[in-house]
């Protein structure tokens, strides 16, 4: 359960932001729309090629949840040019690795190869985006692969619908798709037709939807020949997708659930708000919070509910920063007999105290010094600086963040955390839920 506990906490406590070094680019635009950002690193022969598209479950259509996620695996099947079942043969058979991921707004693939074999990276991902095979044969296998994971990662896997948010984010987002499950539902996927995969790969996975990063040991004139080459000719099936934000209705009363989980020993309390989406300077604000309150065992929810009165195992608080919305997320395992109700009130306790106090002039400066010290040492990997640049120029508007991010952070005052808190984190604006163990009988 320990072991559990720390993976838990580590995977849901990353903060939306991804701080770095310097880290010099260059970006321009092919004629298809293709946006592409080069940076050169000699310093290894290591290179990383990656494309993010901007689609997430967000843009499913009612009815047919988890298609962008399903995507993620059936770009996987092969190409015209690439035999089915073998893409992962060929990364591996050059010492390179690979992987994708999807979240609700975007979806994100990449290779990491020996610098030797960049050409094979970029063949491979304009494979993907100009030659895909998609027939009935690649569905039925990944619609099979894409069950599995639903059962390993949400059904059977303890707090699973607290981790992946789907016990979560339907009481929050009624109208947006934010409130749908990221992985969708079996039934959706089962019920779709081939002619229906075909026609979402056409609107979305096009140049004019995409960012390509190369980052690594490159030399810029001919990395952008190659890009050239390869990703040039690439026509798009659909016009650039427009999107129209949802809004949501302001919650002004307390939505007070119970969700079960027959896979858990330990309850839970979870306490979640709607904030801002990911480009608002409140959202950094509340990463800032997130630290004074569980950043650490010198933090304000852990030395008083773990340290001092041994209330709670383990206590949780971050910001999920999205698109479209945010979302603030609070959240305590209890010890022995204590109730998930004095758990709330404790965190409830820690929250208003921000709201009606500044912080010290010494926790403040200790949050600054861990965001500093995350700035250092940020990008340590050319996978991971791939990733950022795609990130900021997709959803911020600015490549450039990954280098002066840091300054929105320096910018923020102990008077920000408190305003706030007070505008966020109230008690009738807010998700409680008791997570509880189902019975098995």
């Amino acid at each position: 359960m320990k072991q559990f506990i720390f993976s838990m906490a580590t995977i849901l406590s990353i903060g939306s932001s991804s701080l770095a070094q310097e880290v010099t680019f260059q970006e321009y635009e092919l004629d298809n729309g293709l946006h592409v950002i080069l940076h050169q690193d000699n310093s290894a022969p290591v290179v990383a090629t990656a494309v993010m598209y901007h689609v997430g479950s967000k843009d499913e259509d009612p009815g047919r949840t988890g298609f962008a996620h399903f995507f993620e695996h059936l770009l996987f099947e092969g190409t015209k040019n690439i035999e089915r079942g073998k893409w992962f043969d060929i990364v591996s058979a050059q010492g390179g690795t690979n992987n994708a991921n999807t979240t609700q707004d975007r979806t994100y693939y990449y290779e990491v190869f020996p610098s030797n074999s960049l050409e094979l990276g970029l063949w491979m991902e304009s494979e993907r985006m100009l030659h895909p095979v998609i027939n009935q044969i690649g569905v039925d296998t990944q619609n099979e692969v894409v069950k599995e994971e639903k059962r390993q990662r949400i059904d059977n896997a303890p707090y699973g619908k607290i981790m992946y948010r789907t016990g979560l984010y339907p009481h929050l987002f009624k109208k947006h798709n934010y409130g749908k499950s990221v992985i969708g539902s079996m039934e959706d996927l089962d019920a779709a037709k081939l002619e229906e995969f075909i026609a979402f790969n056409d609107k979305f996975y096009n140049p004019n939807n995409a960012v390509l990063v190369v980052a690594g040991d490159i030399n810029v004139t001919e990395t952008k020949k190659m890009i050239q080459e390869y990703f040039g000719p690439i026509p798009n099936k659909a016009p650039k997708f427009q999107r129209t934000k949802i809004e949501e209705e302001p919650i002004t009363e307390a939505i007070k659930v119970t969700e079960y989980d027959s896979n858990i020993q330990v309850p839970m309390k979870v306490l979640v708000y709607r904030t801002p989406d990911m480009k608002d300077r409140d959202t950094y604000v509340l990463n800032y919070i997130s630290t004074l309150l569980t950043g650490g065992k010198s933090s304000r929810m852990y030395k008083k509910m773990v340290d001092e009165k041994k209330m709670a195992l383990q206590v949780i608080a971050f910001a999920d920063a999205l698109e479209d919305y945010g979302t603030y997320i609070m959240a305590a395992l209890p010890i022995g007999n204590i109730s998930l109700d004095d758990l709330q009130t404790e965190m409830d306790t820690e929250i208003e105290r921000i709201q009606n106090e500044l912080i010290t002039e010494k926790e403040y400066q200790t949050i600054r010094n861990k965001f500093e010290n995350q700035f250092v040492n940020s990008n340590s990997s050319m996978e991971g600086i791939a990733n950022s640049l795609a990130n900021y120029y997709l959803f911020y508007g600015d490549t450039n963040l990954i280098n002066k991010e840091i300054e929105i952070y320096r910018s923020i005052t102990r008077e920000d955390i408190q305003r706030v808190a007070r505008k966020y984190l109230n008690k009738n604006q807010r998700l409680e839920m008791d997570y509880l163990k189902q019975s098995t009988k």
